[in-house]
């Protein structure tokens, strides 16, 4: 069944415009009476009939409101490194096909690429990349892509485990951090930059509650170690 976001949903009545509108009505060739799935890209789903096509916009009517089922009630949010110019939008797209909740970038000290004037139109690429991916994965809610944040402002306390990979770290293996105790349900993946965390970073977030972890023997670019690390995270605990 194909499946749409909207968050213009009013009671049993939910409305769809933009793009949506003409790949309905163009290429899906979809009519008054057609079933659809919709979603609020917050975590419910509902059935949708089709009670109106215009040129402008999709009406519809709902009913057997229920939660997403594709959506993880492990939440996990990636402070990614702000990587150089390119690499941002793969990061969010696969993270967010594997179930992150929201990508936050931070400006390590070895961070290439520095926020200009202009970052809050690449937030709005990335937030694109975000719904897109959503979309196409099946997914209940649409990640969050925030503006980013300093080292010292990524806010330990709001979780339950925050994890910092450290290829400096010998000791505690991402299985051992998650495998001892109860990690919860709120979890937070910190990824460096290309070239790495400052050991006062790592040191830093440490005396707040963090904890690096060993993601292997090998070293992964920055790009691979998200994906690799938030997959690793929900098939453990999912």
């Amino acid at each position: 069944m194909n499946r749409f976001f909207t968050e213009d949903i009013t009671g049993d009545t939910a409305r769809i415009t933009g793009e949506d509108v003409k790949h309905i009505r163009k290429v899906l060739r979809l009519k008054q009476g057609d079933l659809v799935s919709v979603c609020d890209g917050r975590g419910t789903d509902w059935l949708g009939t089709i009670a109106s096509v215009s040129e402008s916009e999709v009406t519809l009517t709902l009913s057997d409101e229920h939660p997403a089922p594709t959506e993880s009630p492990i939440r996990v949010t990636l402070f990614q490194g702000i990587p150089k110019t390119g690499k941002t939008e793969n990061i969010v797209q696969k993270c967010t096909e594997l179930g992150v909740a929201a990508v936050v970038p931070v400006t390590f000290a070895r961070c290439v690429a520095v926020p200009k004037g202009d970052y809050e139109k690449k937030l709005v690429r990335y937030r694109r990349v975000a719904f897109e991916a959503a979309k196409q994965s099946r997914r209940g809610r649409i990640p969050k892509v925030l503006p980013p944040v300093s080292p010292d402002n990524i806010p330990v306390n709001d979780f339950d485990t925050v994890l910092v990979a450290y290829e400096d770290e010998h000791g505690v293996t991402l299985k051992n951090a998650l495998r001892s105790g109860n990690p919860g349900t709120r979890i937070a993946l910190v990824i460096g930059p290309e070239g790495g965390l400052e050991e006062s970073e790592v040191g830093m977030l440490k005396a707040k509650g963090a904890v690096p972890v060993s993601l292997g023997a090998r070293i992964l670019r920055t790009e691979t170690a998200g994906p690799a690390m938030l997959a690793s995270v929900l098939y453990e605990l999912e």
